[in-house]
């Protein structure tokens, strides 16, 4: 009956708020409309022989910076899990480490459903996290992720770091005006940290407390320095008359985009917006060279990193399992073997 209530209670609430999902995906659709539009104006005008070209000529020692970058944005995400520390006191630090880089790189490239929330459900559950708290995990590292990125982007977006192209309806005061407000949200997440600390909050039946002043801090710093080493990814394979701040800009610009249109990896969306904003100063083959690269250091090469790590995890999990039965079942033999022996001895002991 209580199920059924609570089925009754979530259809009419989408019932009361139809508009929302419509809203949504309005939204969805024309932004997928935007980047068809930028992709196929520009992708006819590419020499591809010349992208390939560009590829080949990338000095090797930018190549590494470019791989060292990613390797730190990695090592940056991959902390973000421990800021939900206080619901996986039972799990080692280095492998809540390595779920949440195998989290990441799955959430990359093939979503957030399958990224960054079953693989997390998958590999915390078998550490003996129960599901509640693999949802608050969640939820800890994807407002962390985004705290960052509302910080720095409010202020690479108020300060006009990139030029819009004639004819986009939200201009650059507009863009000024949503910087601006991302700035005044990441001073509200701070002030609601620090005065409604050790508070608990319920969001659709589920607990939850906002962290502390010092920790929401460290979230910000966190994510803005992971946000800070994948633009400086891209920025080294790109010649040097593109700005780290138009850089940083439009790949912030880029990803709130990919995220709208739900694409894996924003394929296509991050070409097309770099190519739409910075293809007046960089030649369009050299652009798409150096995203080619970044999406080879930055998605599938951690990816691959990440289906051997998974596998790695699985096995030793399954083996560290395995030991425990075998351990558990010598246990038992010995516990029935112990009360024969002490008979034996009685027995033994009353013989003439």
């Amino acid at each position: 009956m209580a199920a059924n209530r609570m089925e009754a209670g979530a259809q009419q609430a989408r019932h009361k708020r139809p508009w929302l999902k419509w809203l949504n995906r309005a939204v969805t659709v024309g932004f997928i409309a935007l980047v068809a539009w930028l992709i196929a104006s520009r992708a006819g005008s590419v020499d591809w022989h010349k992208v390939l070209q560009s590829l080949r000529e990338m000095p090797n020692g930018r190549l590494a910076l470019a791989a060292a970058f990613a390797a730190a944005s990695y090592a940056i995400y991959a902390c973000f899990d421990w800021f939900a520390r206080i619901y996986t006191t039972q799990v080692p630090k280095l492998r809540q480490f390595e779920i949440a880089l195998v989290s990441y790189a799955f959430n990359l490239n093939l979503g957030a459903l399958i990224g960054s929330v079953g693989f997390r459900y998958r590999l915390y559950s078998r550490s003996g996290v129960d599901a509640r708290n693999i949802a608050r995990i969640v939820a800890t590292s994807m407002v962390t992720n985004w705290s960052g990125y509302f910080l720095l982007g409010g202020i690479v977006f108020a300060c006009r770091c990139v030029a819009l192209p004639q004819g986009w309806e939200i201009g650059a005061v507009g863009l000024q005006l949503i910087g601006g407000a991302m700035l005044l949200l990441v001073a509200a997440y701070l002030l609601l940290c620090a005065r409604s600390h050790g508070k608990v909050w319920t969001f659709r039946k589920t607990e939850f407390s906002l962290p502390s002043l010092r920790i929401a801090c460290g979230q910000i710093v966190a994510s803005s320095l992971n946000w800070l080493a994948i633009a400086a990814t891209i920025r080294v394979l790109l010649p040097d008359s593109v700005g780290f701040g138009a850089v940083l800009a439009v790949f912030l610009l880029s990803s709130v985009a990919g995220a709208m249109t739900h694409v894996p990896g924003g394929l296509g969306v991050l070409e097309a917006v770099f190519i739409a904003l910075l293809g007046g100063d960089v030649a369009a083959h050299r652009l798409l060279a150096a995203l080619l690269a970044f999406r080879a250091f930055y998605y599938l090469g951690p990816l691959v990193i990440a289906i051997g790590l998974y596998v790695w995890i699985e096995w030793r999990g399954r083996r560290g399992g395995a030991r425990k039965r075998r351990q558990a079942h010598a246990d038992a033999r010995r516990g029935q073997a112990a009360p024969r022996t002490r008979l034996s001895d009685e027995a033994l002991s009353r013989a003439p």
